[in-house]
């Protein structure tokens, strides 16, 4: 299944995907460090969201937010603690 969903430095993917995989684990999600893009379907489960493989049209835009908002705003939450700590150590 290839990504849709585009970042402004490809070669930033890696270092995403292992921030997203460290996240969700913290949150106590279990998380395959080879492929932390299907935290999403654990997620899904624990929601009651009907998430597959594949194509997943049929779901609402409320659905998807319910998976996709956790993960992402975790993964936000921690960038921003990330660049807090940046500029204390700032001269």
């Amino acid at each position: 299944m290839a990504r849709k969903n585009k970042i402004l430095v490809p070669e930033a993917r890696e270092a995403l995907d292992k921030m997203k995989a460290r996240v969700m684990k913290e949150k106590g999600y279990p998380v395959d460090m080879k492929n932390p893009d299907h935290v999403k379907y654990e997620v899904a489960e624990e929601k009651g969201i009907p998430l597959q493989k594949g194509y997943n049209g049929k779901l609402t835009a409320e659905q998807a937010g319910k998976v996709g908002g956790p993960i992402g705003g975790s993964m936000v939450k921690e960038m921003i603690k990330m660049a807090q700590e940046q500029l204390k150590h700032k001269p």
